[in-house]
């Protein structure tokens, strides 16, 4: 007896990625989830075994067999599936089987990346806000006694020789570099709230790219990989450009001035959605990674690199980041990141627009 397929709707919206098989192990339907994570449409799976389809040294065939013996729920922790054109993925597995057809089973895979990264980005949002708040507070006394110190400095010169004035130069220097990078904290508490509207996320890459070209990108190839059947997002424009902005500058930077790559890819992952604090939930399909293959993040720091003052660059200020990742949460998505020599990757999650909205810039 070969089994119903599920109801649409259902099926359609379930967040992960599920997967029907028979009582061969054969596939006979998967979701749109299920579609973007095993790189295939329901067409080019359907009918071939689950088996070849998540290659993994767990021995996903006892398992299948023990949940149809004990008709009962079946769950594996950790389990690495590997492909051919992408890296290695841990999941957890939930195999069910249906009431219909006690030998037919649901497969539910949970990817663990997507909730590790989603609690690295929470934890990172909450540290750079409290950070944040007190650098504010501390910026704006600070100031005032550097003022003084400068002013001091500069009048102590006007009576040294010209090899002491050296160092009385210098405590007006490192001074104003202090008052500098205290300005730039300052602006985290100035962000006013997001206005938000529909925008094209290619538009305001564009953008982004062509200013980011003209001034400090100008030595940078920047390729461009966009899926052009992208909705538009619910966003405010000017902040997105600045968190645009401020990847492709940390990307260029990356390269320390020799001409690397960046690319620019866009595409829609149905499966991520973001639990809010009231327990609702959001989903974020759109997605926006911007990369370069410059010589990645120190592996010491790439979990702390969206916290304020954490940065993998000497004399860097570690706020660009930061700034970033209070954007996005200001805007209800996320961003994650993952480098090796060679390759680093920072992932924007946003969400549509509702489709009442007319489409800006």
């Amino acid at each position: 007896m070969t089994p119903p397929r599920p109801a649409g709707s259902i099926w359609a919206s379930l967040p992960m990625p599920a997967i029907l098989i028979d009582a061969s192990n054969h596939i006979i339907d998967v979701n749109p989830a299920a579609e973007i994570f095993l790189n295939a449409s329901a067409k080019a799976v359907i009918g071939g075994t689950v088996i070849d389809r998540l290659p993994t040294e767990t021995q996903l065939a006892d398992a299948f067999q023990r949940c149809r013996t004990n008709q009962s729920e079946v769950y594996i922790n950790d389990v690495d599936f590997r492909a051919a054109d992408r890296s290695q993925v841990q999941c957890n597995i939930q195999i069910a089987p249906l009431q219909d057809d006690p030998q037919a089973l649901l497969i539910l895979i949970s990817p663990r990346v997507i909730a590790d990264r989603l609690g690295r980005a929470r934890g990172a949002t909450s540290a750079a806000k409290s950070a944040i708040g007190m650098a504010e507070m501390l910026a704006h006394e600070i100031k005032n006694p550097l003022a003084g110190i400068s002013g001091a400095a500069q009048l102590l010169a006007m009576n040294l020789t010209p090899e002491d004035r050296e160092l009385t130069d210098l405590i007006v220097e490192e001074t104003r570099r202090i008052v500098k990078l205290l300005e730039q904290v300052e602006q985290f508490g100035n962000i006013r709230p997001p206005e938000r509207r529909a925008i094209n996320i290619h538009d305001a890459l564009d953008r982004a790219r062509r200013s980011a070209q003209i001034g400090y990108a100008s030595h940078m190839m920047i390729v461009e990989d966009y899926d052009p059947s992208l909705p538009a997002t619910y966003a405010d424009p000017d902040q997105l450009m600045q968190v645009f902005l401020n990847l492709i500058k940390n990307a260029t930077e990356a390269a320390a001035g020799a001409q690397g790559t960046i690319r620019l890819r866009t595409f829609y992952d149905h499966s991520l959605r973001l639990r809010r604090k009231d327990g609702t939930g959001a989903s974020l399909p759109l997605q926006v990674e911007i990369i370069d293959d410059g010589p990645g993040i120190p592996p010491d720091i790439v979990t702390d690199i969206f916290e304020p003052f954490v940065s993998g660059r000497e004399n860097g200020t570690g706020l660009g980041l930061a700034l970033v990742s209070k954007i996005m949460a200001d805007h209800g998505g996320w961003i994650s990141v993952e480098s090796v020599p060679g390759k680093t990757v920072f992932r924007l999650s946003l969400p549509m627009a509702p489709k009442d909205l007319k489409e800006t810039i």
